[in-house]
């Protein structure tokens, strides 16, 4: 389950007063993600989805991500709006840990993806960069190809328990991409 932090009815009573959302009707973890605790959030306006970014983001980093969010949104792309508090900021603390509340979508992650939705996905990651093609807000990609080496660093053994010689053939591969250096992803 990613859940890693508890939020307690008090803590959600209190947090929730910072908004216009009402009051908490219902309030459950969400078995999915890897990262982040995430919660389902009903409240007497509407569904929402509660994140506490866990240890491992960088809070510095929330503000792009936020602010992306609200671009896609305004422009119309279907994607989970943050949520305003009263003092017009998203983002917020709860249980020590930064926060957001956004808006709930509708969908299923399929356990099995169809080539159809992988096109369709793909067709959508196409039409969200389009709609980013003005966002003015930066950062580095921390988990770019240049962190690769970093991300891939004591994990040898691993692969070759996968598979003999897979261990060199990302070694091989990593150099190339290391090597190739694209400078920049443009739109013809």
């Amino acid at each position: 389950m990613a859940v890693y932090t508890q939020v307690s009815d008090d803590a959600l009573a209190a947090f929730l007063d910072e908004y216009n959302l009402g009051n908490a009707l219902s309030f459950k973890g969400i078995a999915e993600g890897v990262e982040n605790s995430n919660y389902y959030l009903e409240t007497t306006t509407g569904r929402f989805i509660l994140t506490l970014f866990e240890k491992r983001v960088n809070a510095d980093d929330l503000p792009y991500f936020i602010g992306l969010k609200q671009h896609l949104a305004g422009k119309g792309f279907p994607c989970p709006e943050p949520i305003l508090a009263k003092d017009g900021k998203a983002l917020r603390t709860l249980e020590g840990r930064p926060a957001v509340i956004v808006s709930f979508l509708d969908g299923l992650s399929p356990k099995k993806p169809t080539p159809a939705q992988c096109r369709g996905l793909g067709e959508g990651l196409a039409r969200m960069h389009v709609t980013l093609s003005d966002f003015e807000m930066t950062r580095p990609n921390s988990l770019g190809p240049s962190a690769w080496p970093r991300l891939w660093a004591g994990q040898s053994d691993e692969a070759e328990k996968l598979q003999p010689g897979l261990s060199a053939l990302i070694d091989e591969a990593l150099a190339d991409i290391a090597e190739a250096k694209p400078k920049s992803l443009t739109l013809p």
